[in-house]
């Protein structure tokens, strides 16, 4: 008779102790539980958002070293927010509003140059402001989508801001070096967000995907923020484009 020792797996240290995050877009959806998790390992968070109050409850919660409620499209209020932080920081998630749909053609001609560069032009003006303020070997996760991939009328612009993103996070990657540069593509996430723009129709969006999608489930806020503390963490991943939708892309 033999008697088996029992291995007890050692308790995994937290991995981002020491180290700063700024969440721009921090105060709901995936940009709140990307801080919650990089909290969790160990992270000390900084949280932007445009609405103070969300803001200021979402810090309390996540017990944040500071806030800043502000419009993070505004150039000026964003190269304000980075000019404040007294010292250096160590990633930066830019997160934000949700694509926009509609049909170019029926736009005005402001609504399209606004459709079309918005996201690009958030992401190049973050850029701009980490340089000397996000230490070296650090990193910006970007988020966006799969959704575009799929060619269908009404999401024009949608389509090409997602064929767009990965280009342009391969391009920064290079650009800010040693600062790494990732982004994050992802499908329907169940979020504030998606429940205000689906509105009565959420519940059967939920059931539709979860009859669908290979994981037989909705992707959750959660999901996308534990892929987004890894890129923070792996110090050997820049200019990637990472796809979590569930395999949403592959169904009909």
């Amino acid at each position: 008779m033999t008697t088996a020792t029992l291995k007890i797996p050692a308790q995994r240290a937290p991995e981002l102790v020491g180290q700063t995050v700024v969440v721009i877009g921090g105060s709901a959806g995936i940009g709140l539980e990307t801080a919650r998790q990089a909290r969790t390992e160990g992270a000390d968070i900084i949280l932007t958002a445009r609405n103070p109050q969300r803001l200021k409850e979402a810090a309390c919660d996540l017990g944040a070293v500071s806030s800043a409620a502000f419009d993070a499209s505004d150039p000026n209020s964003l190269a304000g927010f980075f000019g404040s932080l007294s010292e250096p920081i160590d990633h930066v998630m830019v997160g934000g509003a949700g694509p926009r749909y509609g049909r170019p053609l029926e736009m005005d001609s402001d609504e399209v140059r606004r459709a079309f560069s918005e996201r690009a032009a958030l992401v190049i003006e973050v850029a701009r402001n980490v340089v000397g303020k996000v230490r070296p070997g650090g990193s910006m996760v970007l988020i966006g989508g799969t959704g575009g991939r799929r060619i269908t009328p009404g999401y024009e612009i949608v389509s090409a801001i997602t064929a767009a993103l990965p280009a342009l996070t391969a391009s920064l990657a290079l650009d800010l070096a040693p600062i790494r540069v990732n982004l994050v593509a992802a499908g329907f996430v169940d979020t504030p967000l998606s429940a205000t723009l689906l509105g009565d129709g959420l519940e059967a969006r939920r059931a539709e995907l979860r009859a669908k999608l290979p994981i037989g489930r909705v992707v959750a806020p959660a999901d996308v923020a534990a892929l987004a503390v890894h890129l923070m963490v792996n110090t050997a991943v820049t200019g990637a484009t990472y796809d979590i939708d569930g395999g949403q892309q592959f169904v009909a």
